[in-house]
């Protein structure tokens, strides 16, 4: 007889572990099902593992500007196997902190893959090849989503890399292309070229960052630029040689072709929804593109079964994930007053040097949506704290309707701007108004100064510049 649960998670990504925890403390039976290592892609091979390594970037380009502060070093240099050791570290460290929330909530976890096997059902192989059966009133599906893969390009983990060959090189290559100017893109670029790669960005679009505000991209255009880093957008690749010393691509740009040699190749052109071999199609669940269609409630379509996090709908982050799971796991306890996500309050963070945050609509978008914006901006070289840190690179924008002070949107590039994003965040979900922001007090000296003044520069009243 299968083992009995109100609840089944397949996946145990930032959005699968999150709704069975809330699930445990909703007072259901939970079971989580997992193929590989608990905490999914994003604590093992994605957004944990990633920032320690850019941390590792970041101390190692300070090191090279100790002289600003007054400061002496000798024989500056890096192990690459000893900084990757410390992101794998970093990684298993919080493998191993699910392991316990797991354990400490008394949900079961089983080891194998999952897949639906009729209603109320789910299936688990494991790696040796035996099948159990699972039975459950309500099932999650948070299976996640992989590298994209497109025609000429098809990594083999030599010369052309997903970030899992991206994220553990056995030494720095003196020279690498990567294709697609996303987060996933720039955080790699960034990463290397700290190292001392020669490092060229290849986006399809006319911009880079094509996601962010049109200002932004421009200020990180120029910033990277600054920093080395080729950049080559409105382009394509047309053709990509393997050698023995590397690679040579051949990539079009504005009609004309050129050629560009390199050791290495990372693809960064998206996701994929993983979809496969869950017995979707039996279910009658309904696929778009690769991600799993559902509800604002993250429904299927199917009675008990949902679906959250990279395998639905974007934006692909791992903490909308994780609200997708608790908003999942509450919707199936019966939890009331609840709300479907407002993926616009969602903010959306890159690691790079500088880095980017923003949450809202882009001024070009809310223009476009109708509305009659008023804009702030405030420079990161008009803020006394990041004079004081060494950080005068960047700047804060708001965008404000008009008509009513709603904040539409809030964008940032610069020193700790993932830190200060959520500032903006709040402001989205309370719908604060300029006036709101206008009356908030924020520290001295600090960053987030540069927050209310960007406030302030929208109704004409900035202070400092």
């Amino acid at each position: 007889m299968a083992d009995q649960y109100d609840l089944v998670v397949i996946g145990s990504g930032p959005g699968g572990y999150v709704a069975a925890i809330r699930a445990a403390q909703l007072g259901m039976k939970t079971a989580i099902v997992e193929r590989d290592a608990l905490g999914g892609i994003c604590l093992n091979w994605g957004c944990i593992p990633t920032k320690a390594l850019l941390r590792s970037a970041e101390v190692y380009e300070t090191l090279h500007r100790l002289d600003e502060f007054g400061l002496k070093a000798d024989n500056i240099g890096f192990d690459a196997e000893a900084v990757v050791t410390r992101s794998r570290k970093v990684a298993a460290q919080l493998s191993n902190g699910v392991k316990f929330l797991m354990k400490k909530n008394r949900i079961d976890v089983i080891e194998g893959s999952g897949k639906l096997a009729g209603v109320g059902k789910v299936a688990v192989e494991t790696k040796d090849g035996k099948t159990s059966e699972l039975a459950a009133k309500n099932i999650i599906l948070a299976t996640g989503a992989r590298a994209r893969t497109v025609p000429g390009l098809e990594p083999d983990g030599e010369r052309i890399w997903t970030y899992r060959e991206a994220m553990v090189p056995k030494s720095i290559p003196k020279s690498l292309i990567v294709v697609g100017s996303g987060a996933i893109g720039i955080e790699f670029a960034s990463f290397y070229r700290a190292f001392g790669a020669e490092v060229t960005v290849i986006e399809m679009l006319d911009r880079i960052l094509p996601v962010e505000d049109e200002e932004i991209s421009k200020e990180a255009a120029r910033a990277f630029k600054k920093r080395g880093i080729k950049l080559l957008t409105g382009a394509t690749v047309e053709k990509i040689e393997k050698r023995k010393s590397g690679v040579v691509a051949t990539v079009k740009t504005g009609g004309k072709s050129e050629t560009i040699e390199a050791e290495i190749v990372i693809s960064a052109v998206g996701i994929v929804g993983n979809v496969e071999n869950l017995g979707l199609e039996k279910a009658g669940i309904k696929v778009e593109k690769t991600h799993v269609v559902v509800n604002e409630w993250l429904e299927t379509g199917a009675k008990g079964l949902y679906a959250i996090g990279d395998l639905v709908g974007p934006p692909w982050l791992a903490h909308k994930a994780s609200h997708e799971g608790v908003l999942a796991a509450e919707r199936i306890a019966g939890v009331k007053g609840l709300h479907p996500i407002d993926t616009t309050k969602i903010p959306g963070c890159t690691y790079s040097t500088p880095q980017i945050a923003s949450v809202g609509l882009t001024e070009a978008k809310a223009k476009e949506e109708g509305y009659e914006v008023k804009v702030g901006r405030f420079p990161f070289r008009a803020n006394g704290k990041a004079i004081a840190l060494g950080e005068t690179e960047g700047f804060v924008k708001t965008v404000f309707d008009a008509k009513s002070g709603e904040l539409l949107g809030a964008h940032m590039i610069g020193a700790e701007v993932t830190e200060l994003i959520q500032g903006f965040g709040l402001a989205r979900t309370l719908e604060a108004t300029e006036a709101d922001l206008i009356h908030a007090v924020f520290p001295h000296p600090t960053l987030s100064e540069m927050m209310g003044e960007a406030v302030l520069d929208a109704e004409g009243r900035v202070l400092h510049t």
